[in-house]
Formats: structure tokens, C-alpha cells, sequence
């Protein structure tokens, strides 16, 4: 895991020195959210990663959560190995495709995608360290694998309801014409 950390890291602080990542090119490459510009194969593949982590994890934690509550039996282990790559390769599919928001051949409909990309990341970024939390405090218990479930969709679904209403940032919508800003 430390050789592949290390990887990562140098290969993005290299992309990213160079200018190469999202966020990180040397000036802004999206200007209006409605042009249809091509959309840089960087982008494209830093996005499907992205994509494929959020959903990736929270898609498995919410199975294993539920396999609990269902069963009694904690088999998350089991599902991460079983069901972990299948689901990323189908999201690493999509995204090749160009079926993912963010990684289309074009960048025009920005505005709108990344709203959900945005939306997405607040709520598995504040739904994960909750349910890290509750998973370390609470028992072992039937009771607790339940609050921990409900805790968890709970704050992904309040996350996506404040997301979809623009309340966080990056995810207010972007009209047609509109410049981007920083916010």
C-alpha cells in the first residue's frame, strides 16, 4: 500500500507540476460551463478515478451495513474483496466511455455536472468520517449496526439534498453565458 501511495503520489505531483490536472493548469480551461470544448484526456481519466472512489466506497459500505442490519453478521471484508473491483471496472468502463459526468469527450453541460460531481464529494467525504467514528464508539450490536446505517445514508442524503439546493460549494448552478468563478 506504500509503494502504491508513493506511485500516486509522485505521478500526480508530476502531472500536476506540469499542469496537468484539474485544478491545477496554468490558467483556467473551462471559462463559460456551456462551451463545447474537448475535454483533455487528463481530465477525463482524474475524473473516472474520482468517480470510481466515491461511489466505489460508499456503494459497498452501505451493502455491508445493510448485509448486517439484515443478517447479524458483519461480512464487509468479504464484500470489499468479492465486489470492490468489479464495481470500480464497471465505473472505470463508464467513465472510458463517456458516460460519467465530467468525463464526456466535451465539456460543454460543465455547469450542471459539476454540480452532482461537487455534491457527490461533500457527501461521501462527510458520510465516511461518521460512520468511521460511529463504527470505533458504538458497541456491537444489531441496535448499532442499524444507527450506523441510518447515520450513514442519513448524511448522504442530507449532504445531497443541501448539494442539489446549491448550498455548498461548487455546487450552486451555473446558468448558460454565465463566466466561471470561483466559489
Amino acid at each position: 500500500m506504500a509503494a502504491w501511495l508513493g506511485a500516486v503520489l509522485l505521478l500526480t505531483g508530476i502531472a500536476g507540476l506540469r499542469g496537468r490536472l484539474p485544478g491545477v493548469e496554468p490558467r483556467p480551461y473551462i471559462l463559460r460551463f456551456t462551451e463545447d470544448k474537448p475535454n483533455p484526456l487528463y481530465r477525463r481519466v482524474c475524473y473516472t478515478m474520482a468517480w470510481s472512489d466515491l461511489i466505489t466506497f460508499a456503494v459497498l459500505n452501505i451493502a455491508g451495513l445493510s448485509y448486517a442490519v439484515a443478517t447479524g453478521v458483519w461480512r464487509l471484508r468479504q464484500i470489499y474483496d468479492y465486489a470492490y473491483f468489479p464495481l470500480a471496472i464497471v465505473l472505470w468502463i463508464c467513465g472510458a466511455l463517456g458516460v460519467l459526468p465530467r468525463v464526456r469527450s466535451s465539456t460543454k453541460g460543465e455547469g450542471s455536472e459539476r454540480r452532482y460531481f461537487y455534491g457527490t464529494v461533500w457527501a461521501v467525504c462527510a458520510a465516511e468520517p461518521v460512520l468511521g467514528v460511529l463504527w470505533k464508539t458504538l458497541p456491537q450490536s444489531h441496535a448499532a449496526d442499524i444507527a450506523k446505517l441510518a447515520a450513514f445514508v442519513g448524511v448522504l442524503a442530507a449532504a445531497g439534498f443541501i448539494a442539489r439546493r446549491g448550498k455548498l460549494p461548487r455546487t450552486r448552478a451555473i446558468v448558460a453565458g454565465e463566466w466561471a468563478v470561483s466559489d
